[in-house]
């Protein structure tokens, strides 16, 4: 069935980005979970980066939405049009033509029976033949190149927009797990409040995002850096510009961070002693776009005692491991 000409598709449909894995041809779509609405019509105008660029300058005539929310489907019609264009992209790209296809799509450890209902049903409604569902924490063990199907311990922490996931993976299987909903989207909004009370300035979320890409880091050691930002002055409504550091970007998101560490530990207080005796040995794994915050590797390293590394191309992990286990009949 997964012969080297297969064009089953592997997919991270993510809360910030959705990322779509072709066998043999690897990442063929990386764009966000955007999409731009001409409300009188209903009609789509603008996928992925063409509608991330509108965000905060649209008319009310336009308007800009991000159908996942915290890692599920929040809009089920919107979601459905989003995959058939990105479907259709990824055969464009590939150069073959688009038909019905089996695909492995991601989702968070923690949703429900309903949840996963809804994203097997949009995947089919989208054009898919099949639709196989994998946990995103073990898409990303197989993505980072763990021997996720073997009988060790291996531990990733997933840090997406929506969501962060904690996993302990063995045997091709998840044996125990934490999913809390704070995560890269949570400090931009962190950030954007932060501004707000300390600056007296309003930015918007896309500003907020840019400051955690450029100064975001997990504590104060390497927080020397600064940007200048523009945004709206509270008081007289006028634009505004402020420069902000490395601590201020630390200050805001602190909670978020201990929330992530948080949950590393808690998973771990769950873990069998035998598998916690691999994770000491081998470490733990950090993926998703959360993993580059700067010295977050280290920050949870200290708070636990075992070491961790940041996954190659973290960001790709997840779509990597769902185009990955088409190979394993486990999920085929």
């Amino acid at each position: 069935m997964f012969k080297t000409f297969s064009k089953d598709l592997g997919i991270d449909l993510g809360t910030a980005n959705t990322l779509v894995y072709q066998k043999n041809k690897g990442i063929v779509v990386c764009e966000p979970s955007i999409v731009a609405i001409e409300q009188a019509s209903g009609k789509i105008i603008a996928y992925g980066n063409e509608a991330k660029k509108m965000i905060g300058k649209t008319s009310k005539d336009i308007l800009v939405i991000h159908p996942m929310r915290e890692g599920v489907i929040a809009n089920y019609e919107i979601t459905v049009e989003m995959l058939k264009h990105y479907i259709k992209i990824a055969g464009e790209r590939s150069g073959f033509i688009q038909n019905k296809q089996s695909v492995v799509i991601c989702i968070p450890s923690g949703i429900t029976g309903v949840e996963e209902r809804s994203v097997v049903d949009a995947v089919k409604q989208a054009g898919a033949k099949k639709a196989s569902l994998i946990a995103e924490p073990l898409a990303a063990g197989l993505g980072a190149g763990l021997p996720v199907f073997e009988a060790t311990g291996n531990m990733v922490v997933d840090i997406g927009g929506g969501t962060t996931e904690v996993a302990v993976l063995s045997l091709g299987g998840i044996v125990t797990s934490m999913s809390v909903r704070k995560a890269g989207d949570s400090m931009d909004e962190a950030l954007s409040l932060y501004i707000r009370n300390q600056y007296g300035m309003l930015i918007g979320l896309q500003s907020a995002e840019q400051l955690k890409i450029q100064l975001g880091c997990a504590d104060f050691f390497f927080a020397h850096e600064r940007m200048q930002v523009r945004g709206r002055d509270l008081l007289t409504g006028l634009p505004k510009t402020e420069e902000i550091t490395g601590e201020d970007v630390v200050w805001a998101i602190e909670d978020i961070v201990q929330d992530i560490v948080d949950a590393v530990k808690l998973t771990l207080e769950k873990t069998p002693p035998e598998l916690a005796a691999d994770i000491i040995e081998r470490g733990i794994v950090l993926v998703g776009g959360g993993a580059l915050l700067k010295n977050l590797d280290q920050v949870i390293s200290q708070a636990v005692g075992i070491p961790v590394w940041v996954a190659e191309n973290p960001m790709e992990c997840v779509a990597i491991g769902a185009g990955q286990s088409l190979e394993h009949t486990h999920f085929s």
